[in-house]
């Protein structure tokens, strides 16, 4: 019975090829909210906005993606540290225990906690660098690209769109168009395969990863614009939107980072 149970988990929750199916996809979503509500408390223990940290986060956000990415191109191992969902469990213990480290700190010398959260990042993010031994750049450019044709658009209508000119709502939205770049031409210009249950039928369905984008301005407007109108929490709000961010960012800088290294 136990070996069984073991044997489940390690299928479906602990296992190290790529993809996600319906359960497991039900089961982070369910872990990451409950995670979520833990770092709200421990936001209001310490009395900070989340909001601030979307520079702060960058650096770790690039750490595991960097880390996976190296994964999938052989540098690094296939160990389940390396792959999800230990990479995030790791990476994100590292980054609340830097951020908590930082605001203690800046209570005993008054230096500024992102600042710090930033130098420990960046340092962490030096080995992964250090072995990045190739880069195509026409996967780069054509990346980049994409997400700045994109992006432009709502750049320009942050004056005269209310939702977009808050930075946390417009960074939100912007990583989520660079993980939906990175995924189109990945998959429609380089042969990879969408691992997500819903982007995967998605694109299956339209026969282009191009439907990443349409997917997620709808669904990313649409839940910023929640937020702001029905949630009256500051820290709660900025905090949703933090999760936003990284959950966008993340991927696509993986997707990303794996596309240049290996293209």
């Amino acid at each position: 019975m136990f070996d069984s149970i073991l044997k489940f988990i390690q299928d479906n929750f602990l296992y190290l090829q790529p993809g996600y199916t319906v359960l497991n996809t039900v089961v982070f979503g369910i872990i990451l909210g409950i995670v979520v509500i833990l770092v709200i408390k421990m936001f209001k223990y310490i009395k900070k906005d989340p909001k601030d940290l979307i520079i702060p986060v960058t650096p770790f956000i690039f750490f595991g993606s960097s880390a996976r990415a190296l994964v999938d191109n052989g540098i690094y191992p296939l160990i389940h540290l390396l792959v999800t969902p230990g990479i995030y469990i790791f990476t994100g213990f590292i980054t609340i225990a830097t951020l908590l480290v930082s605001v203690y700190v800046e209570k005993k010398t008054q230096f500024d906690y992102r600042y710090l959260m930033i130098i420990v990042g960046a340092i962490l993010c030096v080995p992964n660098i250090l072995n990045i031994n190739h880069i195509d750049l026409v996967a780069f450019f054509e990346v980049i690209g994409a997400w700045a044709i994109i992006s432009s658009i709502f750049i320009l209508l942050r004056n005269k769109w209310s939702l977009l000119k808050s930075k946390i709502n417009l960074s939100a939205l912007l990583a989520h168009l660079f993980d939906a770049s990175s995924t189109f031409i990945a998959v429609d210009f380089y042969g990879y395969g969408e691992q997500h249950v819903l982007p995967n039928a998605l694109t299956s369905l339209a026969g282009t990863a191009f439907v990443m984008f349409p997917l997620k301005i709808a669904v990313i407007l649409t839940a910023l614009y929640v937020i702001d109108e029905y949630v009256e929490d500051k820290t709660i709000a900025n905090m949703l939107k933090l999760a936003i961010f990284i959950l966008g960012l993340a991927p696509g800088m993986r997707n990303f980072l794996s596309l240049c290294i290996g293209a």
